[in-house]
C-alpha cells in the first residue's frame, strides 16, 4: 500500500478465548474426540432457557415492531424499565437517558474505549479479561496497564498496588473492575469496591464495571455499582447473555452513573450516543423482551435455581482438585468460571503427557517449542485429552494456570472432565 493502512494498536487485538478454538479445531480433523471448556455459553453447554422465557420471546416474534428500528439509545419502554430498576437499589439514581444499548457487551465495549482519547487510559484488573485488556490496548496503541488480583487471597484486587499505580500514572484517567471476575469467579465485597470508588474519586477518575454476571453470585449478595460508587462517575455494563440465558441476542447495555457531576465526563458519555447513530440501532427483539421477562414473577427464582446449580459445580471442582499441592485453587462466588494457577516452579519446558494419536502428538511437539509454560501444558492437554481450556497467561497474567468452566449439563461428563484435568495435571508434573 501506498500508505501504512493498519491502525497503530491492531497488534493488541487478541483473544486467547476464541483463538484457542483453531487449536482444537486442528486436534479435531486429525481425529481428537474434543471436549470445548474454553468459552462462556451456557447453550452450547447444554442449559436450556425456561419454557416461560422462551415463550414471551416466541410471541415477540409476531409483533410487527419488533421488526423495526428502534431509537438509537434502545426501546424507550426498556429504558425506562431499567432505569426504575436501578432507582429502586436506592444508590444513584439515573433517568431513562442514562441507558444505552448496544449489540451485546463486546460492541459496547468496543465503543466505550475506543471514544476515549488515546492518552485516557484504563488501568483493568490482571488477570485480564481479553475484550476489556485488548480494546482498551488497541484504542491506545499501547500495552493495556493493569493491577494485581491476589490468588492467595481469594484473588481480590491489590488495593495497594491499584492505587500507586492510579497516583503515580496521570495518563490513568479511568478504573475497570469485574465482579463477578472472569476469569476467576472473585466477587468483591461492599467494603472493597467502596475503597476503589474512593480512589477514583480522589485522583479524578471514572469507573467501568462490567456487572454481566451480576445475578449470578453464589449465595445472594448481589451488589450493583449504582449502591457503591457514591459520587464518581461511572459505566456499569449489564445484559442478558449470560442470564436468561440468551448469548445469541447480542443485547447489552450501559448505565451512566452520575452523568452530571463531571462536564469532561458528560461531553464523552454524549460521543457513545453519536457513535451508536451510526448504526441507527441495536437489536429490537431482545429489548423488547427485558421487561417482560425480568419484570415476570418467575424471574427471582429462576436467577436463584441457576445460582446455586453452579455453587454446586463450584464445589464439584475444588473437590476434584482437593489434595493438589501443586496448584492454587479458589472457589469462586460468582459467574460460572473455575481457575487453576500453579504454584511457581512448577511447570517445565520438559513436561509432557501422552498422546496416543500420532499425528496429534507430532503436531503438538512442533507447537510447544517457545511457547509459555501453562500454554505448553494446555497444548498437551489438548492432545491427550481433547479437553480444551483457555491458559491464564492468556489473560494477560504473569500467573502461569488454566480457566475452565461450569457449564457442562451432563453430570458425568462434568465429572469426567474434573477427574482427567486432576489426572492430566498429576501426570504431567510428575513427567
Amino acid at each position: 500500500m501506498r500508505r501504512d493502512i493498519v491502525h497503530p494498536g491492531a497488534g493488541n487485538l487478541t483473544y486467547e478465548i476464541r483463538e484457542i478454538v483453531a487449536v482444537g479445531q486442528m486436534l479435531r480433523d486429525l481425529g481428537v474426540d474434543v471436549t470445548w471448556e474454553n468459552i462462556g455459553d451456557p447453550v452450547q453447554k447444554g442449559e436450556t432457557p425456561p419454557d416461560w422465557i422462551r415463550q414471551i420471546v416466541g410471541e415477540l416474534v409476531d409483533e410487527g415492531r419488533s421488526w423495526a428500528y428502534c431509537d438509537t439509545a434502545g426501546v424507550p419502554a426498556t429504558r425506562e424499565f431499567l432505569a426504575a430498576r436501578v432507582n429502586d437499589r436506592r444508590g444513584v439514581q439515573v433517568s431513562p437517558a442514562d441507558i444505552l444499548f448496544f449489540n451485546g457487551l463486546g460492541d459496547a465495549v468496543s465503543k466505550v474505549y475506543g471514544q476515549l482519547r488515546r492518552e485516557a487510559r484504563v488501568l483493568g484488573p490482571s488477570p485480564a479479561y481479553s475484550t476489556h485488556s485488548s480494546a482498551e490496548s488497541a484504542s491506545s496503541g499501547y500495552r493495556h496497564h493493569t493491577y494485581d488480583l491476589d490468588p492467595y487471597n481469594g484473588w481480590m484486587p491489590d488495593i495497594d498496588d491499584l492505587r500507586l499505580k492510579v497516583k503515580y500514572n496521570d495518563s490513568i484517567a479511568g478504573i475497570l473492575l469485574l465482579s463477578p471476575d472472569n476469569p476467576t469467579g472473585a466477587v468483591y465485597p461492599r467494603a472493597l469496591v467502596e475503597e476503589i470508588a474512593e480512589i477514583a474519586r480522589q485522583y479524578d477518575c471514572f469507573i467501568i464495571t462490567d456487572e454481566i454476571y451480576a445475578h449470578i453470585v453464589y449465595g445472594g449478595g448481589r451488589l450493583h455499582a449504582s449502591e457503591w460508587v457514591g459520587d464518581v462517575p461511572a459505566i456499569a455494563m449489564r445484559g442478558i447473555s449470560k442470564e436468561y440465558p440468551w448469548p445469541g441476542s447480542r443485547c447489552g447495555w450501559i448505565e451512566i452513573l452520575n452523568r452530571k457531576r463531571d462536564e469532561n465526563f458528560s461531553r464523552y458519555c454524549d460521543s457513545l450516543l453519536a457513535a451508536k447513530r451510526l448504526e441507527v440501532s441495536s437489536t429490537t427483539l431482545p429489548q423488547m423482551s427485558i421487561p417482560l421477562v425480568m419484570g415476570d414473577p418467575r424471574y427471582p427464582d429462576h436467577l436463584r435455581r441457576r445460582e446455586a446449580l453452579f455453587d454446586r459445580r463450584a464445589d464439584e471442582a475444588m473437590a476434584a482438585f482437593e489434595g493438589c499441592d501443586t496448584i492454587v485453587t479458589n472457589k469462586p462466588g460468582g459467574a460460572f468460571y473455575f481457575t487453576v494457577m500453579f504454584k511457581d516452579g512448577v511447570l517445565n519446558d520438559h513436561q509432557t503427557l501422552r498422546i496416543d494419536n500420532r499425528a496429534a502428538r507430532e503436531r503438538i511437539e512442533q507447537m510447544v517449542p517457545g511457547v509459555a509454560p501453562d500454554k505448553r501444558f494446555v497444548y498437551y492437554l489438548m492432545g491427550a485429552t481433547g479437553i480444551v481450556v483457555v491458559p491464564l497467561t492468556g489473560f494477560q497474567c504473569e500467573h502461569h494456570g488454566f480457566r475452565i468452566t461450569l457449564l457442562e449439563s451432563d453430570d458425568a461428563k462434568r465429572a469426567w472432565i474434573f477427574r482427567t484435568l486432576r489426572q492430566s495435571i498429576d501426570a504431567y508434573v510428575a513427567g
